[in-house]
């Protein structure tokens, strides 16, 4: 006999960990984008959302044309998501350019979990659990421990970037942050209302890549000026982007945006790892301290719940049901 709950824990797991599988593609891109110097950090956004974008919706075209008239029903979220997933990578990409891989990536993610509960609060009166809140708050310590841990090795280096790159990186990535959490939001209301994660996502990440189309055809060029230069925008848009889009999406139907932004946290370790064995920074103990701490985030957020028959003998009725939010599963609507 199946446990109570049991499916929908199930559930939860397999979508946290599309989320993670997500998470190790996107850790990948700021190292990738080194090994095409002569591109800037524009073209690289424009190539990486905009084309892998594109690809969604075309993949994703039969769902979105079935259901377009809920989707223009909803066209506020739609177009707010559009917007939020055409500013990200320009934000991102500008970011770690101006102040490192390391530090650009972490930033832009560190920061998605709490903007992402802010727009929550705000937008649908949900309260985020004790769990939720303790998980996030060791991964945003140790995004914070990783970000030191850059500014200490910028500091003793002196090729790094100026304080004012640097803080204008900080500054990009906190607008990455927030744009991450925004399309995130949106493409889970999109799915928790009715529009499959195909058609949610297509949409979103479609017209933000056609408001990149511009940017890239403007800032373009140096993708095709040599092979390695095109592989890298080939790698760009359809590994970390389309493929690392299409599991975060999938699995948004059964996992809220504040949990999966924060599962998220383990992009910057990844990133943080390629930044040190691949491209050559160096991070001090203090940074793998970090990277410990979004580790254990990772494991608060992913660890089963007790049954709710245990549950509910353990204690008695909670007022405010709203806070088992974090680990609650919405029906899956997608293909």
């Amino acid at each position: 006999m199946t446990r109570p709950g049991g499916n929908a824990a199930r559930s939860v797991g397999a979508g946290s960990l599309c989320v993670l599988a997500a998470s190790v593609l996107w850790g990948t891109t700021g190292t990738a984008a080194t090994f095409a110097p002569a591109v800037g950090p524009l073209a690289i956004g424009a190539v990486a959302m905009g084309l892998g974008g594109l690809l969604q919706a075309l993949v994703a075209a039969p769902g979105i044309a079935r259901q377009a008239p809920e989707l223009r029903a909803r066209r506020g979220v739609v177009l707010l998501g559009a917007v939020a997933v055409a500013v990200y990578p320009l934000a991102f990409y500008s970011s770690m350019h101006l102040a490192g891989v390391a530090v650009g990536t972490v930033i832009s993610i560190g920061t998605a979990p709490l903007a992402s509960a802010v727009i929550e609060r705000i937008a649908d009166r949900h309260r985020l659990t004790r769990r939720w809140t303790f998980g996030a708050a060791l991964g945003l310590t140790g995004t914070v421990m990783l970000c030191a841990a850059e500014a200490a090795r910028a500091h003793d280096d002196p090729g790094t970037a100026s304080v004012g790159a640097t803080l204008l990186g900080v500054l990009l990535g906190l607008i990455a942050g927030v744009t991450c959490a925004l399309y995130s939001w949106a493409a889970h209301r999109l799915i928790t209302h009715g529009i499959a994660s195909r058609a949610a996502m297509g949409t979103i990440f479609g017209l933000g890549g056609l408001l990149l189309v511009p940017v890239l055809l403007t800032t373009g060029a140096p993708l095709t000026t040599s092979w390695p230069n095109a592989a890298v925008g080939a790698y760009m848009a359809l590994v970390p982007m389309f493929v690392g889009y299409v599991l975060f999406g999938w699995r948004l139907a059964h996992v809220p945006a504040s949990t999966a932004t924060t599962l998220s946290l383990l992009e910057p370790a990844v990133a943080a790892v390629l930044a040190v064995l691949v491209v050559g920074e160096r991070l001090p103990a203090f940074g793998w301290t970090g990277i410990a701490l979004v580790v254990a985030c990772l494991a608060v957020l992913t660890a089963p719940t007790r049954p709710a028959r245990q549950q509910k003998a353990a204690a008695p009725p909670v007022p405010g049901a709203a806070a088992r939010h974090a680990t609650a599963p919405t029906p899956d609507h997608g293909p």
